[in-house]
Protein backbone atom coordinates (compact mmCIF):
# COMPACT_ATOMS: atom_id res chain seq x y z
CA UNK A 1 0.00 0.00 0.00
CA UNK A 2 1.39 3.53 -0.92
CA UNK A 3 2.75 5.83 1.58
CA UNK A 4 0.15 8.01 3.36
CA UNK A 5 0.18 11.45 1.74
CA UNK A 6 2.09 13.89 4.30
CA UNK A 7 0.58 17.46 5.07
CA UNK A 8 2.48 20.26 3.35
CA UNK A 9 3.27 24.16 3.98
CA UNK A 10 3.30 26.71 1.51
CA UNK A 11 3.28 26.13 -2.18
CA UNK A 12 6.20 24.57 -3.02
CA UNK A 13 5.36 20.94 -3.25
CA UNK A 14 1.36 21.71 -3.26
CA UNK A 15 1.15 20.62 -7.53
CA UNK A 16 3.19 17.66 -7.03
CA UNK A 17 0.95 16.49 -3.22
CA UNK A 18 -2.38 17.60 -5.66
CA UNK A 19 -1.42 15.60 -8.70
CA UNK A 20 -0.37 12.63 -6.94
CA UNK A 21 -3.47 12.98 -4.46
CA UNK A 22 -5.52 13.07 -8.32
CA UNK A 23 -3.56 9.77 -9.25
CA UNK A 24 -4.39 7.69 -6.21
CA UNK A 25 -7.70 8.77 -6.13
CA UNK A 26 -8.58 7.23 -9.41
CA UNK A 27 -6.97 4.54 -8.97
CA UNK A 28 -9.16 4.19 -5.52
CA UNK A 29 -12.22 4.71 -7.40
CA UNK A 30 -11.17 1.63 -10.45
CA UNK A 31 -11.16 -0.96 -7.03
CA UNK A 32 -14.58 0.91 -5.44
CA UNK A 33 -16.36 0.60 -8.58
CA UNK A 34 -16.28 -3.45 -8.47
CA UNK A 35 -16.15 -4.02 -4.55
CA UNK A 36 -18.61 -5.65 -3.49
CA UNK A 37 -21.99 -4.70 -1.34
CA UNK A 38 -20.26 -6.66 1.53
CA UNK A 39 -16.99 -5.25 1.65
CA UNK A 40 -18.05 -1.67 1.69
CA UNK A 41 -20.73 -2.33 4.44
CA UNK A 42 -17.71 -4.15 6.62
CA UNK A 43 -15.49 -0.56 5.79
CA UNK A 44 -18.77 1.18 6.85
CA UNK A 45 -19.35 -0.68 9.96
CA UNK A 46 -16.02 -0.42 10.89
CA UNK A 47 -15.93 3.77 10.42
CA UNK A 48 -18.98 3.80 12.34
CA UNK A 49 -16.73 1.95 15.53
CA UNK A 50 -14.09 4.21 15.18
CA UNK A 51 -15.81 7.42 15.52
CA UNK A 52 -17.34 6.23 18.69
CA UNK A 53 -13.83 4.72 20.02
CA UNK A 54 -12.64 8.36 18.73
CA UNK A 55 -14.83 10.59 20.20
CA UNK A 56 -12.53 12.16 22.69
CA UNK A 57 -9.56 12.49 20.17
CA UNK A 58 -12.26 14.33 17.76
CA UNK A 59 -13.93 16.93 20.12
CA UNK A 60 -10.57 17.76 21.24
CA UNK A 61 -9.71 18.69 18.04
CA UNK A 62 -12.62 20.47 17.37
CA UNK A 63 -12.43 22.23 20.84
CA UNK A 64 -8.85 23.52 19.12
CA UNK A 65 -10.86 24.54 16.22
CA UNK A 66 -13.63 26.43 17.88
CA UNK A 67 -10.89 28.25 20.50
CA UNK A 68 -8.84 29.80 17.37
CA UNK A 69 -12.11 30.52 15.71
CA UNK A 70 -13.46 32.60 18.56
CA UNK A 71 -10.12 34.11 19.28
CA UNK A 72 -9.93 35.34 15.26
CA UNK A 73 -13.00 37.88 16.39
CA UNK A 74 -14.55 37.38 13.38
CA UNK A 75 -16.74 34.43 13.97
CA UNK A 76 -20.54 34.72 14.19
CA UNK A 77 -22.58 32.72 16.90
CA UNK A 78 -24.10 30.88 14.01
CA UNK A 79 -20.61 30.22 12.24
CA UNK A 80 -18.76 28.92 15.86
CA UNK A 81 -22.68 26.39 15.98
CA UNK A 82 -21.91 25.18 12.26
CA UNK A 83 -18.10 24.64 13.24
CA UNK A 84 -18.79 22.96 17.13
CA UNK A 85 -18.92 19.03 17.62
CA UNK A 86 -21.03 17.97 20.53
CA UNK A 87 -20.85 14.46 21.93
CA UNK A 88 -24.36 13.85 20.12
CA UNK A 89 -22.97 15.41 17.24
CA UNK A 90 -20.40 12.60 16.93
CA UNK A 91 -22.50 10.02 17.96
CA UNK A 92 -24.99 11.41 15.08
CA UNK A 93 -22.28 10.83 12.85
CA UNK A 94 -21.79 7.36 13.94
CA UNK A 95 -25.63 6.41 14.09
CA UNK A 96 -25.28 8.07 10.07
CA UNK A 97 -23.02 5.70 8.93
CA UNK A 98 -25.50 2.91 10.29
CA UNK A 99 -27.92 4.34 8.88
CA UNK A 100 -25.95 4.43 5.15
CA UNK A 101 -24.57 1.01 5.68
CA UNK A 102 -28.22 -0.65 5.95
CA UNK A 103 -29.25 1.28 2.97
CA UNK A 104 -29.43 -1.06 -0.52
CA UNK A 105 -26.14 -0.51 -2.22
CA UNK A 106 -27.23 1.34 -5.85
CA UNK A 107 -24.57 -0.30 -7.62
CA UNK A 108 -25.18 -2.58 -10.53
CA UNK A 109 -29.18 -1.99 -9.78
CA UNK A 110 -30.99 -1.97 -12.89
CA UNK A 111 -33.17 0.83 -13.13
CA UNK A 112 -34.82 -0.24 -17.14
CA UNK A 113 -35.01 -3.61 -19.30
CA UNK A 114 -36.58 -3.53 -21.98
CA UNK A 115 -36.60 -5.88 -25.24
CA UNK A 116 -36.35 -4.46 -28.86
CA UNK A 117 -38.35 -6.01 -31.72
CA UNK A 118 -35.02 -7.78 -33.26
CA UNK A 119 -34.54 -9.68 -29.53
CA UNK A 120 -31.66 -7.39 -28.24
CA UNK A 121 -32.69 -6.61 -24.47
CA UNK A 122 -31.54 -3.38 -23.47
CA UNK A 123 -30.81 -2.90 -19.94
CA UNK A 124 -29.71 0.61 -18.14
CA UNK A 125 -27.74 0.06 -14.74
CA UNK A 126 -26.78 2.32 -12.18
CA UNK A 127 -22.81 2.88 -11.88
CA UNK A 128 -20.77 4.84 -9.81
CA UNK A 129 -19.66 8.43 -11.08
CA UNK A 130 -15.86 8.11 -10.35
CA UNK A 131 -13.96 10.44 -8.43
CA UNK A 132 -16.23 13.36 -6.35
CA UNK A 133 -14.29 16.42 -5.14
CA UNK A 134 -16.38 17.68 -2.10
CA UNK A 135 -15.02 21.33 -1.06
CA UNK A 136 -16.63 22.44 1.60
CA UNK A 137 -16.01 25.18 4.77
CA UNK A 138 -17.16 25.07 8.21
CA UNK A 139 -19.18 21.81 9.16
CA UNK A 140 -16.59 19.24 9.89
CA UNK A 141 -19.36 16.32 9.96
CA UNK A 142 -19.80 17.06 6.21
CA UNK A 143 -15.82 14.85 5.85
CA UNK A 144 -17.86 12.15 6.97
CA UNK A 145 -21.12 12.05 5.21
CA UNK A 146 -19.42 12.57 2.21
CA UNK A 147 -17.06 10.43 2.35
CA UNK A 148 -19.28 7.27 3.34
CA UNK A 149 -21.86 8.42 1.08
CA UNK A 150 -19.34 7.78 -1.67
CA UNK A 151 -17.85 4.56 -0.09
CA UNK A 152 -21.39 3.34 -0.24
CA UNK A 153 -21.62 4.43 -3.93
CA UNK A 154 -18.61 3.11 -5.29
CA UNK A 155 -16.87 6.78 -5.89
CA UNK A 156 -13.55 7.64 -4.33
CA UNK A 157 -13.89 10.91 -2.74
CA UNK A 158 -11.16 14.07 -2.39
CA UNK A 159 -12.58 16.03 0.48
CA UNK A 160 -10.96 19.86 0.97
CA UNK A 161 -12.28 20.84 4.16
CA UNK A 162 -12.48 24.62 5.42
CA UNK A 163 -9.36 26.11 7.49
CA UNK A 164 -11.50 26.65 10.16
CA UNK A 165 -12.34 23.32 10.58
CA UNK A 166 -8.91 21.15 9.36
CA UNK A 167 -8.56 19.84 13.05
CA UNK A 168 -11.66 18.49 13.14
CA UNK A 169 -11.63 16.94 9.93
CA UNK A 170 -8.06 15.28 10.09
CA UNK A 171 -9.83 13.73 13.33
CA UNK A 172 -12.98 12.22 11.41
CA UNK A 173 -10.95 11.53 8.09
CA UNK A 174 -8.66 9.16 10.22
CA UNK A 175 -11.63 7.49 11.59
CA UNK A 176 -12.76 6.73 7.72
CA UNK A 177 -9.36 5.90 6.56
CA UNK A 178 -9.47 3.12 9.75
CA UNK A 179 -12.47 1.43 8.07
CA UNK A 180 -11.03 1.33 4.95
CA UNK A 181 -8.01 -0.59 5.87
CA UNK A 182 -9.81 -2.84 8.03
CA UNK A 183 -12.11 -3.68 5.62
CA UNK A 184 -9.04 -3.94 2.96
CA UNK A 185 -10.39 -1.17 0.61
CA UNK A 186 -7.68 1.56 -0.67
CA UNK A 187 -7.24 4.40 1.60
CA UNK A 188 -6.90 6.80 -1.24
CA UNK A 189 -11.13 6.24 -1.31
CA UNK A 190 -11.17 8.87 0.90
CA UNK A 191 -8.44 11.39 0.36
CA UNK A 192 -8.44 14.46 2.81
CA UNK A 193 -6.43 17.46 1.47
CA UNK A 194 -3.65 17.90 3.86
CA UNK A 195 -3.52 21.43 3.73
CA UNK A 196 -5.05 25.07 4.60
CA UNK A 197 -3.52 26.32 1.15
CA UNK A 198 -6.75 27.98 -0.79
CA UNK A 199 -4.84 26.99 -4.12
CA UNK A 200 -5.72 23.57 -3.70
CA UNK A 201 -9.22 24.75 -4.01
CA UNK A 202 -8.26 26.29 -7.32
CA UNK A 203 -6.64 23.15 -8.59
CA UNK A 204 -9.38 20.85 -7.38
CA UNK A 205 -11.57 23.29 -9.35
CA UNK A 206 -9.64 22.86 -12.66
CA UNK A 207 -10.44 18.88 -12.25
CA UNK A 208 -6.90 17.98 -11.50
CA UNK A 209 -5.80 16.93 -14.86
CA UNK A 210 -9.31 14.76 -15.40
CA UNK A 211 -9.00 12.86 -11.95
CA UNK A 212 -11.78 14.78 -10.35
CA UNK A 213 -15.53 13.55 -12.22
CA UNK A 214 -17.66 16.39 -10.55
CA UNK A 215 -16.83 18.95 -7.75
CA UNK A 216 -19.73 19.07 -4.75
CA UNK A 217 -19.43 22.54 -2.98
CA UNK A 218 -20.59 23.45 0.26
CA UNK A 219 -20.36 27.05 1.39
CA UNK A 220 -20.79 30.79 1.41
CA UNK A 221 -21.52 32.94 -1.24
CA UNK A 222 -17.41 33.57 -2.03
CA UNK A 223 -16.92 29.80 -2.41
CA UNK A 224 -20.13 29.41 -4.68
CA UNK A 225 -19.00 32.06 -6.75
CA UNK A 226 -15.90 31.14 -7.08
CA UNK A 227 -16.67 27.62 -7.96
CA UNK A 228 -18.87 29.32 -10.33
CA UNK A 229 -15.97 31.34 -12.26
CA UNK A 230 -13.16 28.32 -11.96
CA UNK A 231 -14.69 25.08 -12.07
CA UNK A 232 -13.39 23.21 -15.59
CA UNK A 233 -15.75 20.13 -14.19
CA UNK A 234 -19.55 19.35 -14.02
CA UNK A 235 -20.92 20.68 -10.58
CA UNK A 236 -23.75 19.83 -8.04
CA UNK A 237 -24.52 23.31 -7.52
CA UNK A 238 -25.42 23.59 -3.40
CA UNK A 239 -26.67 27.19 -4.08
CA UNK A 240 -27.18 29.67 -0.68
CA UNK A 241 -30.89 29.13 0.98
CA UNK A 242 -32.57 32.30 0.63
CA UNK A 243 -36.00 29.86 2.33
CA UNK A 244 -39.67 30.91 2.73
CA UNK A 245 -42.25 29.91 4.87
CA UNK A 246 -46.00 31.21 3.97
CA UNK A 247 -48.33 31.32 6.23
CA UNK A 248 -51.60 30.88 4.12
CA UNK A 249 -54.77 32.38 4.90
CA UNK A 250 -56.45 29.07 5.83
CA UNK A 251 -53.49 28.14 8.03
CA UNK A 252 -53.97 27.09 11.88
CA UNK A 253 -52.38 29.76 13.82
CA UNK A 254 -50.83 27.26 16.50
CA UNK A 255 -49.18 25.27 14.02
CA UNK A 256 -47.92 28.43 12.26
CA UNK A 257 -46.12 29.71 15.01
CA UNK A 258 -44.45 26.14 15.65
CA UNK A 259 -42.95 25.90 12.39
CA UNK A 260 -41.87 29.10 11.62
CA UNK A 261 -40.41 29.02 15.04
CA UNK A 262 -38.33 25.88 13.99
CA UNK A 263 -37.94 26.80 10.66
CA UNK A 264 -36.14 29.85 11.75
CA UNK A 265 -34.47 29.16 14.83
CA UNK A 266 -33.95 25.78 15.82
CA UNK A 267 -30.45 26.19 13.99
CA UNK A 268 -30.06 29.47 12.18
CA UNK A 269 -26.91 28.48 10.53
CA UNK A 270 -28.12 26.02 8.74
CA UNK A 271 -29.06 26.18 4.58
CA UNK A 272 -32.71 24.62 5.71
CA UNK A 273 -32.88 27.77 8.42
CA UNK A 274 -35.79 29.98 7.16
CA UNK A 275 -35.15 33.02 5.41
CA UNK A 276 -37.79 35.16 5.09
CA UNK A 277 -41.83 34.76 6.17
CA UNK A 278 -44.53 35.24 4.03
CA UNK A 279 -47.74 36.00 5.26
CA UNK A 280 -51.36 36.34 3.56
CA UNK A 281 -52.74 39.34 3.80
CA UNK A 282 -56.31 38.50 4.07
CA UNK A 283 -55.00 37.26 7.57
CA UNK A 284 -52.09 39.92 8.43
CA UNK A 285 -54.80 41.45 10.79
CA UNK A 286 -54.96 38.55 13.22
CA UNK A 287 -51.70 36.12 12.42
CA UNK A 288 -48.80 39.01 11.66
CA UNK A 289 -48.39 40.22 14.96
CA UNK A 290 -48.83 36.70 16.65
CA UNK A 291 -45.92 35.63 14.42
CA UNK A 292 -43.39 38.72 14.75
CA UNK A 293 -43.98 38.97 18.29
CA UNK A 294 -42.84 35.43 18.76
CA UNK A 295 -39.61 35.51 16.56
CA UNK A 296 -39.10 39.01 18.40
CA UNK A 297 -39.39 37.07 21.89
CA UNK A 298 -36.69 34.34 20.76
CA UNK A 299 -34.40 36.73 19.90
CA UNK A 300 -34.32 36.87 16.76
CA UNK A 301 -34.20 40.39 14.53
CA UNK A 302 -37.39 41.12 12.49
CA UNK A 303 -36.79 43.26 9.36
CA UNK A 304 -40.17 43.98 7.38
CA UNK A 305 -41.87 45.87 4.84
CA UNK A 306 -44.37 48.67 6.42
CA UNK A 307 -47.28 46.65 7.38
CA UNK A 308 -45.08 43.68 9.08
CA UNK A 309 -43.08 47.20 11.22
CA UNK A 310 -46.30 48.41 12.16
CA UNK A 311 -47.12 45.24 14.42
CA UNK A 312 -44.15 46.11 16.90
CA UNK A 313 -41.87 48.75 17.09
CA UNK A 314 -38.72 46.31 17.63
CA UNK A 315 -39.28 45.16 13.68
CA UNK A 316 -36.63 47.14 11.14
CA UNK A 317 -37.65 48.75 7.97
CA UNK A 318 -36.33 45.72 6.01
CA UNK A 319 -34.13 46.69 2.02
CA UNK A 320 -34.29 45.68 -1.08
CA UNK A 321 -31.70 43.59 -0.11
CA UNK A 322 -32.67 41.81 2.30
CA UNK A 323 -35.71 39.83 0.31
CA UNK A 324 -32.21 38.08 -1.34
CA UNK A 325 -30.66 37.68 1.59
CA UNK A 326 -28.94 34.23 3.30
CA UNK A 327 -28.83 35.14 6.78
CA UNK A 328 -27.58 32.21 8.69
CA UNK A 329 -28.24 33.85 11.93
CA UNK A 330 -31.18 35.00 14.13
CA UNK A 331 -32.55 37.30 11.33
CA UNK A 332 -35.99 37.20 9.47
CA UNK A 333 -37.49 38.98 6.29
CA UNK A 334 -40.91 39.38 6.85
CA UNK A 335 -43.53 40.52 4.15
CA UNK A 336 -47.47 40.34 3.37
CA UNK A 337 -48.05 38.96 0.33
CA UNK A 338 -51.28 38.57 -1.56
CA UNK A 339 -52.48 35.02 -1.02
CA UNK A 340 -50.79 32.33 -2.40
CA UNK A 341 -50.32 33.93 -6.03
CA UNK A 342 -48.28 36.30 -4.14
CA UNK A 343 -46.25 34.07 -2.13
CA UNK A 344 -45.38 31.98 -5.44
CA UNK A 345 -44.46 35.26 -7.28
CA UNK A 346 -41.92 37.02 -4.48
CA UNK A 347 -40.19 33.04 -4.31
CA UNK A 348 -39.72 32.69 -8.04
CA UNK A 349 -38.37 36.00 -7.93
CA UNK A 350 -36.28 36.27 -4.53
CA UNK A 351 -35.83 32.68 -4.04
CA UNK A 352 -32.45 30.24 -4.59
CA UNK A 353 -34.55 27.37 -5.71
CA UNK A 354 -33.58 25.27 -2.56
CA UNK A 355 -35.97 24.99 0.23
CA UNK A 356 -39.55 26.26 0.56
CA UNK A 357 -42.83 25.72 3.22
CA UNK A 358 -46.77 26.49 2.85
CA UNK A 359 -48.59 26.16 6.17
CA UNK A 360 -52.35 25.84 4.75
CA UNK A 361 -55.18 23.83 5.50
CA UNK A 362 -56.44 24.65 1.95
CA UNK A 363 -55.94 21.94 -0.01
CA UNK A 364 -56.35 23.67 -3.37
CA UNK A 365 -54.19 26.49 -2.25
CA UNK A 366 -51.04 24.04 -0.84
CA UNK A 367 -51.27 21.94 -3.86
CA UNK A 368 -50.36 24.96 -6.28
CA UNK A 369 -47.56 25.75 -3.76
CA UNK A 370 -45.86 22.52 -4.16
CA UNK A 371 -46.84 22.08 -8.13
CA UNK A 372 -45.69 25.46 -8.80
CA UNK A 373 -43.09 26.60 -6.75
CA UNK A 374 -40.00 25.55 -8.60
CA UNK A 375 -37.36 24.33 -5.61
CA UNK A 376 -35.90 21.27 -4.43
CA UNK A 377 -37.74 20.40 -1.82
CA UNK A 378 -41.54 21.88 -1.23
CA UNK A 379 -43.23 21.32 2.28
CA UNK A 380 -46.77 21.44 3.02
CA UNK A 381 -47.30 21.80 6.82
CA UNK A 382 -43.74 20.85 7.71
CA UNK A 383 -40.65 23.27 8.74
CA UNK A 384 -38.04 23.95 6.17
CA UNK A 385 -35.72 22.58 9.10
CA UNK A 386 -35.98 18.66 7.19
CA UNK A 387 -34.04 19.83 4.41
CA UNK A 388 -31.49 16.82 5.40
CA UNK A 389 -31.28 13.82 3.92
CA UNK A 390 -30.64 11.99 7.19
CA UNK A 391 -34.33 13.26 7.53
CA UNK A 392 -35.30 12.23 4.13
CA UNK A 393 -33.99 8.80 5.09
CA UNK A 394 -30.79 9.10 3.14
CA UNK A 395 -28.33 8.30 6.07
CA UNK A 396 -26.67 11.52 5.50
CA UNK A 397 -26.11 13.87 2.50
CA UNK A 398 -23.37 15.65 0.48
CA UNK A 399 -25.39 18.97 0.04
CA UNK A 400 -28.66 19.88 -1.53
CA UNK A 401 -28.17 20.06 -5.00
CA UNK A 402 -30.21 23.24 -6.27
CA UNK A 403 -29.65 22.80 -10.31
CA UNK A 404 -31.87 20.93 -12.23
CA UNK A 405 -29.87 18.36 -14.21
CA UNK A 406 -28.86 14.52 -12.64
CA UNK A 407 -29.64 15.31 -8.32
CA UNK A 408 -31.93 17.30 -6.59
CA UNK A 409 -32.34 17.78 -3.84
CA UNK A 410 -30.67 16.19 -0.80
CA UNK A 411 -27.34 14.47 -2.72
CA UNK A 412 -27.57 10.92 -0.79
CA UNK A 413 -25.65 7.43 -2.41
CA UNK A 414 -28.01 6.83 -5.28
CA UNK A 415 -27.88 10.43 -6.46
CA UNK A 416 -24.02 9.63 -6.17
CA UNK A 417 -24.26 7.11 -9.39
CA UNK A 418 -24.85 7.76 -13.12
CA UNK A 419 -26.13 4.96 -15.40
CA UNK A 420 -25.05 2.95 -18.30
CA UNK A 421 -26.69 0.61 -20.93
CA UNK A 422 -25.63 -2.84 -20.76
CA UNK A 423 -27.51 -4.82 -24.17
CA UNK A 424 -27.88 -8.40 -24.60
CA UNK A 425 -27.87 -9.36 -28.36
CA UNK A 426 -28.42 -13.13 -29.69
CA UNK A 427 -25.59 -12.11 -32.62
CA UNK A 428 -27.85 -9.44 -34.26
CA UNK A 429 -26.40 -7.07 -37.03
CA UNK A 430 -27.98 -3.60 -38.30
CA UNK A 431 -29.20 -3.37 -41.70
Amino acid sequence: MAAPLKAVDGNADLQALMSDLGTRARAAARVLALAPPEQKNRALEAMARAIRANTAAILAANAEDVAEARASGNATSSFIDRLTLTPARVEGMAEGIGIVRGIADPVGIVTESWQRPNGMTIERVRVPLGVVGVIFESRPNVAADAGVLCLKSGNAVILRGGSDSFRSCRAIHECLVQGLREAGLPEAAITLVPTRDRAAVGMMLSGLNGAIDVIVPRGGKSLVARVEQEARVPVFAHLEGVNHVYVDASADLAMAKSIVLNAKMRRTGVCGAAETLLVDRAVAGKTLKPLVEMLLDAGCEVRGDETVQGTDARVKPASAEDWDTEYLDAIIAAKVVDGVDGAIAHIQNHGSHHTDAIVSTDETAAKRFLSEVDSAIVLHNASTQFADGGEFGFGAEIGIATGRFHARGPVGAEQLTSFKYRVHGTGQTRP
